[in-house]
């Protein structure tokens, strides 16, 4: 198999599981130094660390909060001491607080902000100084389909993941003449941990409504990114790609 990301680096946030940790197998099967954070699940972090590192390549996990600008600043700092360089950054990080607006807490709605959406501007601002350098660099970021349409009770979250979309734009404007693409992939509903959670009448359910009549999987959306992170994707820039198996049709 040729690897489409041979001696690339690439920095993914929020790996440790689910989608994040799909795009990190997926780029290390195909030759990416693999960097990746993750906010608390220490032992998955170090498993998936020792897997990609049996794969052939260089792994390592950080354990830092996106939603932080220092912690995200000193991330970049530490990859770049240990990788020296870095080719594709990642923005996965994310979670849900969902609620009825009538319901939903300031609180709760912050979280979601700091986390899905600050973390894209933190993570973005820290490598930029490092693309601007090498004039190259792809910058994707995990948005959503409710980034797009919205969803009751998901007020907080398709704001989130509306911004990411407005924010990717505005950046590739900026960026795109200094050879820096910026990008955005948008989920449809993917199978993960996330929705073990749920009744096997309401996944059901949810894949009669899908023109493809099955839910993604983690390695839909990675195959997507390693598509951007790639050169076959070298005069992309600005786009919004969704992997939703037609849902938005």
């Amino acid at each position: 198999m040729s690897k489409l990301l041979e001696n690339k680096t690439a920095i993914i946030t929020g790996a440790s599981r689910g989608i994040g940790k799909g795009i990190a197998r997926t780029f290390a099967l195909h030759g990416c130094n693999v960097a990746f954070s993750y906010s608390n699940s220490n032992e998955a972090a170090q498993l998936l660390e020792k897997e990609l590192n049996g794969l052939g390549v260089r792994s390592k996990s950080y354990q830092s909060n996106a939603a932080s600008f220092d912690q995200s600043q000193v991330l970049v700092d530490k990859v770049l001491e240990d990788f020296e360089t870095v080719d594709t950054l990642v923005n996965n990080a994310g979670i849900t607080k969902d609620n009825l607006l009538m319901r939903i807490g300031e609180a709760d709605f912050d979280q979601v902000i700091e986390v899905n959406l600050k973390s894209v501007f933190n993570m973005t601002k820290a490598i930029q100084r490092t693309f601007l350098k090498q004039k190259s660099g792809s910058l994707i970021h995990i948005s959503s389909v409710v980034g797009i349409k919205g969803n009751a009770g998901q007020s907080n979250y398709a704001a989130s993941k509306a911004g990411i979309i407005g924010f990717s734009k505005a950046v590739a404007l900026e960026l795109g003449s200094r050879n820096i693409r910026s990008n955005v992939v948008a989920p449809g509903f993917i199978e993960t941990e996330m929705t073990d959670n749920l009744s096997e009448d309401l996944i059901q359910k949810w894949r009669e409504g899908i023109p493809l009549k099955r839910g993604g999987s983690p390695e839909d959306v990675a195959n997507t990114c390693l598509f951007l992170a790639s050169d076959l994707s070298n005069y992309i820039t600005g786009q919004v790609l969704q992997v939703d198996g037609g849902m938005l049709t």
